[in-house]
């Protein structure tokens, strides 16, 4: 399968044609954000003039140094990143982009003596690619694109071994023809690698029925500075501490991921998505709770606030059966707003009756009222478009950003209350939704948005995040759930590691990589406020 690359100022498919937002989601944010009267079209790409390159040589390894490479490698896709892509205000940029063919290749990169930033689908949404030098003559930003095959599948044990450059519907297509599936479906599946992945601890969409990336690998294969780290695919080892937890969330730190070996799964013969309706937030997450503790949480569940479901539906232009139920509901309730769950089951025929009868009646005794399978297919038809309707926002003068955290149970609420008071006093409109489950807690993913102060569009996004992620620290729960913490989130990462921990892992990278050439300003950034 080809590559698929993003266009250069948003994301996803250069050739995507925006079909605007509905009548109804118009109207709402009209009235609650204000819209520019007139698009705003991003900065021509060839008027965007880039820091003068640095020339160097890596021998056998091919370097590209013209203006689209190195402008599609500068940055990643996050708010401020885009933010600067579209105005045309790119303050940093790769010297070179290394295009690797074999991991001789990327071991000659790593000997360069220039900094070195791996690069796989561009994903990242909290600056984890950002083509930062630190205190080296130059950077090369890393495109481990070409290091793309599955390389083998173990069917007996289920393991497949992937490079690290696969994009995930590469790899699940090869998956699919040998009857099997990775399961793992990120908002950023369309792009994202498999190496970036488990670089950056990713969770799917369907991760509480099959797991996060981390909870997949079984093995690696790390190229360091400091030389190669073989990790094989055994099931389970008491031979010390785990490095392959080391290595995982790593954020390309430490090395460059060579090779990954993952659990794999039979391929489903069924999926299937229904909509359910709950009279409230606290209510649905009670039952999404007793979902995961009884043992019958579904592969997917996912619970929108009242808010987020007021904006779906709006989304939706509240059509169909589905929104005349949830409407009849909430008169029947006499509650004005209620909260939809997409709740899903895939595997066997028999299997996945089984499971959404014992799920389904957990669901019940919690007060869910179902709306059928057309909620369902509605989420999954579009379940990885919300990054084409943040640049339709941005054209429109709107930002729209998202972050994430998980806690415990007993903490969610207190939490969530926390985070969402600290977005309102930067944001006119905040949701948010739960989509992993866990014995003991759950995530809660958040988006806010609000128009976009002209001139300080970087400072406003700032001082937002800044307070969501003060809020997440006060209140007990993780800086990130599952976008990692790249450049963003390094300023907090101390309250969650400890010092004496962030401490132990700087020791190790001086260990792996005694110059400090990989990834510089990222992950173990020092001190510093949100770029």
């Amino acid at each position: 399968m080809a590559r698929r690359e993003m266009r250069w100022f948003g994301w996803g498919d250069p050739a995507h044609v925006s079909h605007g937002l509905p009548d109804g989601a118009l109207e709402l944010l009209r009235a609650r954000v204000g819209l520019a009267d007139v698009p705003q079209p991003p900065f021509p790409a060839s008027a965007i003039r880039l820091p003068a390159a640095v020339e160097f040589d890596i021998p056998g390894v091919e370097l590209r140094t013209d203006h689209e490479a190195r402008l599609l490698r500068s940055a990643g896709k996050s708010y401020p990143d885009l933010v600067r892509m579209r105005a045309g205000a790119l303050e940093t940029a790769p010297d070179a982009v290394a295009v690797p063919l074999l991991a001789d290749d990327v071991r000659a990169v790593l000997g360069a003596g220039v900094a070195v930033v791996p690069f796989g689908g561009g994903t990242s949404v909290v600056g984890g690619v950002e083509a930062l030098r630190g205190e080296h003559p130059a950077v090369v930003s890393l495109d481990l694109g070409r290091l793309d095959r599955l390389l083998s599948v173990d069917a007996r044990s289920r393991v497949a071994v992937f490079e690290p450059g696969i994009q995930l519907p590469a790899a699940e297509a090869a998956l699919n023809a040998q009857g099997f599936t990775l399961g793992h479906f990120p908002q950023s599946y369309e792009y994202a690698t498999v190496g970036g992945c488990v670089a950056t601890r990713s969770a799917g969409q369907a991760s509480t029925g099959y797991g996060r990336i981390d909870a997949m690998v079984v093995g690696l294969d790390v190229a360091t500075p400091a030389g190669d780290v073989h990790l094989p695919a055994v099931p389970a080892s008491a031979a010390g501490p785990d490095l392959r937890e080391l290595f995982v969330g790593s954020e390309g730190v430490l090395g460059v991921l060579t090779r990954v070996a993952l659990r794999v799964r039979p391929l489903p013969a069924e999926r299937r998505y229904e909509g359910f309706m709950f009279g409230s937030f606290d209510q649905g997450c009670n039952a999404l709770r007793a979902l995961e503790q009884e043992g019958a949480a579904p592969h997917v569940a996912r619970l929108s606030d009242e808010s987020e479901t007021e904006v779906t539906f709006a989304m939706a232009g509240r059509e169909g059966v589905a929104a005349d139920l949830a409407a009849r509901y909430l008169r029947a309730r006499r509650v004005e707003r209620g909260c939809l769950a997409i709740v899903g089951w895939e595997g066997t025929l028999d299997g996945v009756e089984d499971a959404r009868a014992a799920s389904v009646s957990v669901l019940r005794r919690h007060g869910a009222v179902g709306l059928g399978r057309s909620p369902g297919r509605a989420w999954s038809r579009g379940r990885f478009d919300g990054p084409y309707l943040r640049d339709d926002l941005l054209e429109r003068g709107v930002m729209a950003e998202t972050l994430e955290t998980a806690t415990t149970w007993s903490n969610l609420g207190v939490l969530y209350g926390a985070v969402g008071d600290a977005l309102r006093r930067h944001a006119p409109v905040v949701m948010c939704h739960v989509s992993h489950l866990y014995e003991t807690g759950a995530s809660l993913y958040f988006t806010f948005i609000a128009r976009q102060r002209e001139g300080e569009e970087i400072q406003q996004w700032r001082e937002a995040k800044a307070a969501a992620c003060d809020a997440i620290v006060a209140a007990g729960g993780t800086i990130t759930h599952h976008h990692a913490v790249g450049r963003d989130h390094a300023p907090w990462l101390h309250h969650e590691t400890s010092q004496p921990g962030v401490a132990a892992l700087r020791a190790v990278k001086a260990e792996l990589d005694p110059e400090g050439i990989m990834n510089p300003g990222k992950l173990l950034a020092t001190g510093g406020t949100v770029p």
